[in-house]
């Protein structure tokens, strides 16, 4: 998975298309909150940035959980 494009652009919209909210409403596409989504247009640079922060925290978080199962999965 690829941290989505504009990381570098604050102004960029990180969505990807590829939405779907799980029960946190943590966008399993760009990794944002719902609320981020709705604020996006709103946010200064400042604001994003630290967005983009949160989202690739989420993102790591996800990948390590997944990793987590997959060798658990393997040592069965």
């Amino acid at each position: 998975m690829n941290m989505p494009s504009g990381q570098n652009d604050p102004n960029a919209n990180p969505c990807i298309r590829n939405c779907c909210l799980d029960q946190q409403d943590i966008c399993l596409g760009c990794f944002r909150h719902l609320d981020e989504i709705l604020a996006w247009r709103a946010m200064s640079d400042v604001e994003r940035q630290a967005c983009f922060a949160r989202m690739a925290q989420r993102k790591a978080e996800v990948q390590a959980k997944r990793s987590g199962v997959n060798r658990t999965l393997d040592s069965e």
